[in-house]
């Protein structure tokens, strides 16, 4: 059953300064739920995350330069690995965000659940 998303349970999170990591990571902590005292590691537990200032977050080029992610097409030959410095350049940091939780969160099928509870603004 799907839980209405009201400004009690949205967590907010301010990225206006702060390191990749350090935002996804508290984000991801969040979404699993393991902020409250009714964690259950096989349930959605967690509630949903708005990250906001996107674009004022704080990272340098050479850590941009150092980032890297892959995208496959499905075909064989397909994988493409990708810097940081072009995923910003052309879907911005919301999307380097969404990828740095997406990777902290655990491998299994509550992930997309997750990451559908994960809103990121400029």
């Amino acid at each position: 059953m799907k839980q209405p998303m009201n400004d009690k349970t949205l967590k907010t999170i301010d990225a206006g300064g702060r390191a990749l990591g350090r935002v996804a990571s508290e984000a991801a902590m969040s979404l699993m739920g393991k902020t409250k005292a009714t964690f259950e590691r096989h349930k959605y537990s967690g509630f949903p995350v708005k990250v906001i200032n996107a674009s004022k977050l704080r990272i340098t080029a050479k850590k941009l330069e150092a980032i890297y992610h892959t995208r496959y097409s499905g075909i064989s030959g397909g994988l493409r690995v990708l810097k940081g410095v072009e995923t910003a350049k052309t879907k911005g940091l919301k999307e380097l965000i969404r990828l740095a939780t997406y990777r902290m969160l655990p491998g299994n099928k509550l992930r997309r659940v997750m990451m559908k509870h994960l809103i990121i603004n400029d």
